[in-house]
């Protein structure tokens, strides 16, 4: 090692010294600027997959107050994570999602990613909605709709000021039935039929 490889290896270090400094310093001034929001950042790191860093992207990106967005889906759309339209011969097609925020797009799916990798006993409803994606549309694709989940689920939470709760399989199978029951009632209420719907064991 000569006298000029010496002097390049301390100017390489010293630069590496000045830089961590310099994010050590960033991150307390990020810290400090965050402080009067923290209570928002823990309700979005109750979301699975959603750590520290992409709660400060969301709320970075989207800001506190979501009011701006008159739905969920109107922040999905405004953020690039909808799914894109192509209809062709009838039949409706996947399509590209349209330009929305990178880093939160890249948020997002990291998120993604992590969710899918939950070992929570029983795993969690976003992780089994990516596990059921990924083998019909692929990773990129799945992390991508898994995304879209979490935005839609950060948009509730910050409309609601609630934490996140993981919904149990009966729930979930309570809410298709009533979903099965709306639409059931609904065509045949466009049938011209009057609709009264009674328990079973009441009619028994």
């Amino acid at each position: 090692m000569r006298d000029h490889h010496r002097f390049l290896l301390t100017t390489h270090l010293a630069h590496s010294d000045f830089l961590d400094e310099e994010i050590d310093r960033l991150g307390v001034a990020i810290a400090e600027r965050l402080r009067p929001v923290e209570e928002t950042l823990n309700r979005l790191d109750t979301i699975p997959g959603v750590d520290c860093r992409t709660a400060e992207v969301l709320l970075a990106e989207i800001g506190t107050d979501v009011g701006r967005f008159p739905t969920a889906g109107h922040l999905a759309s405004w953020a690039g994570m909808c799914p894109g339209n192509h209809e062709s011969g009838g039949k409706r097609k996947g399509g590209k999602t349209r330009k929305g925020s990178k880093w939160l797009r890249r948020a997002l799916v990291q998120a993604a990613h992590g969710a899918a990798r939950t070992k929570q006993e029983g795993r969690t409803r976003l992780a089994r909605r990516y596990r059921q994606l990924v083998v019909r549309r692929g990773k990129q694709r799945a992390a991508v709709a898994v995304g879209h989940q979490i935005l839609v689920t950060a948009y509730c939470l910050l409309w609601r000021q609630e934490d996140y709760t993981e919904v149990t399989p009966a729930a979930l199978d309570e809410r298709r039935r009533a979903r099965a029951r709306l639409r059931a009632v609904q065509q045949l209420r466009q049938l011209g039929f009057e609709v009264t719907l009674t328990p079973k064991e009441a009619a028994a």
